[in-house]
């Protein structure tokens, strides 16, 4: 039986927390007010995602190692995959247990796909007679325009029948077929497709961020200075900058400074504005100086830190 869940959220942290398996920490990087709806329709072994964010954002997200996962951008939407462009019509087939960052410059909807390895392996091998599934490397795959097409259409099928025909997508043999057809498509698109160059560079490049994430991780809270963060992951600070222009579209020390803020935002959000303080809240989040820090946040996210911890917060979730 299909199950399915579609929820709108107007803060990040409810958000990230619907994904599953699949961790997501999200920096938003653009004012004004965070909205998001997710669309997820659990079939047997697939499970489909529709995702809209109304701000740009930076999302690192660490994957499982027992699914395989595809995403993609929907409508107009360009997304930014480990520094390589993801157009309208691209794919991105996600190496298993990786960690991946993706970055959109605008509102976006985007499409996330997971499936087990066990499924795809063999249903691959009986419609192409080869392997096609990723080891531990991720690629961008740009199928055949009549390919592309059938997957497009399945996708929104799929959407369609988890908004608004629940009936029948409870139906087990709907939903079978529903998740057969899908995982055809799926393949189909990437067993007969061009794929991005220079995947080794890509993932080299993917390995320091993915150190460079896990440091920030650990010490976000004491301040770091540039040269030592790059002597800790042990890679040139040139290389470094080089890595978080492509991937993230930001210096590291911007980057660092967004993550702050971000978790400082966060904090804001919960506190109870009888009890807590900006400076208290800035100070815990290593802003020792106030008055800075009250207009670097606003000129980042579109209103001061006191509007934040004082205006009226509604539900963050509403489960349709």
């Amino acid at each position: 039986m299909a199950e399915i869940c579609i929820r709108t959220f107007n803060n990040p942290d409810g958000y990230v927390a619907g994904f599953g398996a699949a961790r997501i920490n999200l920096t938003i990087t653009g004012a004004g007010d965070f909205k998001a709806r997710l669309t997820r329709l659990q079939l047997n072994d697939l499970e489909v995602y529709r995702c809209y964010e109304s701000l740009p954002r930076i999302a690192y997200i660490s994957l499982p190692v027992g699914q395989i996962l595809l995403s993609f951008p929907l409508g107009t939407t360009s997304l930014v995959s480990d520094g390589f462009a993801v157009r309208n019509g691209d794919m991105v087939l996600h190496g298993r247990g990786e960690s991946t960052h993706q970055r959109s410059d605008a509102a976006c909807q985007w499409g996330l796909i997971s499936l087990s390895p066990e499924q795809f392996e063999s249903c691959s091998k009986a419609l192409t007679g080869r392997d096609i599934a990723p080891l531990y490397a991720s690629r961008i795959a740009r199928p055949a325009r009549a390919d592309l097409s059938r997957f497009r259409r399945l996708f929104r099928e799929a959407c369609h029948l988890a908004e608004a025909k629940r009936k029948l997508i409870d139906r087990p043999e709907v939903a079978r077929a529903l998740e057969q057809e899908l995982l055809h498509a799926i393949i189909n698109c990437l067993a007969a497709c061009e794929t991005d160059a220079n995947p080794k560079t890509r993932h080299h490049r993917t390995i320091v961020m993915g150190r460079f994430e896990e440091t920030l991780s650990k010490r976000i809270n004491q301040k770091l200075k540039i040269p030592a963060l790059c002597a800790e992951i042990g890679v040139p600070e040139r290389s470094l900058r080089m890595c978080c222009a492509k991937f993230l579209g930001v210096s590291p020390a911007r980057y660092l400074l967004l993550r702050r803020l971000n978790k400082a935002r966060s904090a804001l959000r919960r506190a109870d504005p009888s009890i807590a303080t900006v400076a208290e809240v800035a100070r815990n989040h290593r802003f020792l100086e106030l008055g800075r820090f009250a207009v670097t946040y606003r000129t980042t996210f579109g209103e001061s830190p006191s509007a934040t911890l004082c205006r009226n917060r509604a539900p963050s979730a509403e489960v349709a």
